[in-house]
């Protein structure tokens, strides 16, 4: 299996506001560096540096604006004289004006963003669109009549909405690499989301739409962040109606559990038949993910593996979350080297 990385994720290093206090954030550039190490390790296969996209393919599913506001927070920040991290402070709930953007770069981060986990830095721009890039030519190497890639993309992206950055992530990186996926002929997309978090963004982005069937296990929004999204009854609007499953699950689910829902969520997604599936590669359900509460073991992200090999389709995994960077690596290349021994 071809791994693409780019070493420019190192440029963002962020805080974060969490538990009342602004600190160090729990998406390190370690993360990356430890799952790449595990990826030499084991042999899994080559390594490739992706090349380099403009913006109008990460305007196919962001607004032009919030792109351009991702390119150019960090000089309307430090402008005011600023030099720490930009971080939102007002946001535009319920009842407030959420149609007009503000001038004043303040506003602007509040606007365009849905917590305080999205810090933007001197070199959040360049990472976060590096990122992207990864996961397109991730897709682009399926397009070549390839089995499967992976792209190691941090920042993550399946919080990103079009409009919104959110829980670590700015630019959707599996949702970008699904839609180049369309644009290149594709006429139908499964994303699969086996992250901790459910991926807000990216049901969001296809949500009154057919052509992407959007799937997702995670922890019961009721209790896990981001609490607002991804119960069992969000199945799609218009058009899109049907194309959205969720599956929430409670604390504590053990291997046994997870395992039937993804079962079913394989099912579901072969059903559909798609011309290529995007997994969206999280592997905070681990026992002792520092941030998440799942019972997963590192043994079983082969069975994910696995499952996931069942579908038969054209594979392409983005990396997402998983905190615990001492078995990062090892959990996430386990869901690979499960997916390549089930093909």
């Amino acid at each position: 299996m071809l791994t693409f990385h780019n070493p420019d994720h190192h440029l963002h290093h962020a805080s974060e506001l969490k538990d009342g206090k602004v600190s160090p954030c729990f998406e390190l550039p370690h993360r990356a560096d430890t799952v790449l190490a595990r990826v030499r390790q084991v042999g899994l296969g080559q390594l490739a540096i992706p090349a380099h996209y403009g913006k109008e393919r990460y305007a196919r599913i962001h607004s032009e604006r919030y792109v351009n506001f991702l390119e150019s927070a960090w000089q309307e920040w430090t402008a005011l004289g600023h030099r720490h991290d930009a971080l939102p402070l007002v946001w535009p709930v319920r009842d407030l004006r959420s149609d007009i953007e503000p001038e004043h770069i303040d506003g602007k981060l509040g606007f365009y963003a849905m917590d305080a986990g999205v810090a933007i830095t001197a070199g959040t721009w360049q990472a976060v669109r590096r990122s992207a890039d990864t996961a397109l030519n991730g897709m682009d190497h399926l397009l070549q009549g390839n089995r499967s890639a992976f792209a190691l993309c941090r920042p993550p992206g399946h919080h990103a909405a079009a409009e919104y950055m959110g829980g670590y992530c700015y630019l959707n990186n599996a949702a970008i690499a699904a839609q180049s996926c369309l644009d290149q002929g594709g006429k139908r997309v499964a994303i699969l989301d086996v992250d901790f978090h459910h991926g807000n963004g990216t049901q969001s982005i296809f949500y009154q739409r057919p052509d992407v069937l959007f799937v997702s296990l995670h922890g019961d929004p009721r209790r896990s962040y981001p609490y607002f999204s991804g119960h069992r009854d969000e199945t799609g609007s218009g058009a899109g109606q049907g194309f959205n499953l969720n599956y929430p699950l409670p604390h504590g689910t053990d291997w046994g559990s997870y395992a039937t829902a993804l079962d079913d969520a394989c099912k579901r997604i072969r059903a559909y038949q798609p011309d290529a599936l995007v997994i969206s590669l999280g592997v905070d359900t681990y026992e002792n993910d520092p941030i998440s509460h799942f019972r997963l073991t590192s043994h079983d992200f082969f069975g994910i593996g696995a499952a996931i090999a069942s579908i038969q389709s054209p594979t392409l995994f983005v990396m997402e979350g998983g905190y615990m960077v001492d078995e990062i690596g090892i959990n996430a290349v386990n869901v690979l080297q499960g997916y390549t021994g089930g093909v």
